[in-house]
């Protein structure tokens, strides 16, 4: 039986902060005008992540619901909400999403960066998607996943996106460990492990 790691997704009970795990990857937050509402949105390029997606919000008391974007693209969204007006004004300096001054990674919101844009890549290494419109946020995230014991290599736009590469077997196992088990509603293909 393996220990469960302090930082895994399974050490503690679902959080709505954890959403913030798709801000890690090509998610949005906008706060609509006064209101004190902000909704959280994320373009898949990959449409059968949705379930899984789905599922890990329902867990957090968040509905979401299914959107197109102009160019056909799969959107998955919050309504406008009170309780993630919080979250909002962590990553967003006016209206450019920055990372939190600080910001820790641990398991639950790795989890949901992995289920947002992480995928194996060829080398036997997995790639953790970064948002290609905020490239201010690359180096406090690559910093972030190096606090948790795992060396990454920022990689540009080429072919995927930019993105951020965990290799090596003791690596890739700790990633596997903090995110936890594959989640019912995920494909097994892109899960690490």
């Amino acid at each position: 039986m393996a220990q469960l790691s302090f930082f895994s997704a399974e050490a503690r009970d679902a959080r709505l902060t954890d959403l913030a795990g798709l801000l890690c990857g090509p998610g949005q937050v906008v706060r609509f005008g006064a209101s004190g509402t902000a909704r959280l949105s994320i373009v898949l390029a990959d449409p059968t992540r949705v379930p899984a997606l789905r599922a890990e919000a329902t867990g957090r008391g968040v509905v979401t619901e299914l959107a197109e974007s102009d160019s056909g693209a799969t959107v998955l969204r919050t309504a406008f909400r009170g309780d993630l007006v919080e979250l909002a004004g962590q990553w967003c300096r006016g209206a450019v999403k920055a990372v939190p001054e600080g910001f820790r990674l641990d398991g639950a919101l790795l989890r949901m960066w992995v289920l947002a844009a992480g995928v194996p890549d060829r080398r036997s290494g997995y790639l953790l998607g970064l948002d290609p419109h905020a490239p201010q946020t690359h180096v406090p995230l690559a910093e972030a996943v190096v606090a948790l014991g795992m060396p990454v290599i920022r990689l540009g736009a080429r072919g995927g996106g930019p993105a951020l590469r965990i290799s090596g077997q003791r690596s890739r196992r700790r990633l596997a460990e903090l995110v936890g088990e594959t989640p019912p509603d995920a494909l097994s293909g892109f899960w690490p492990g």
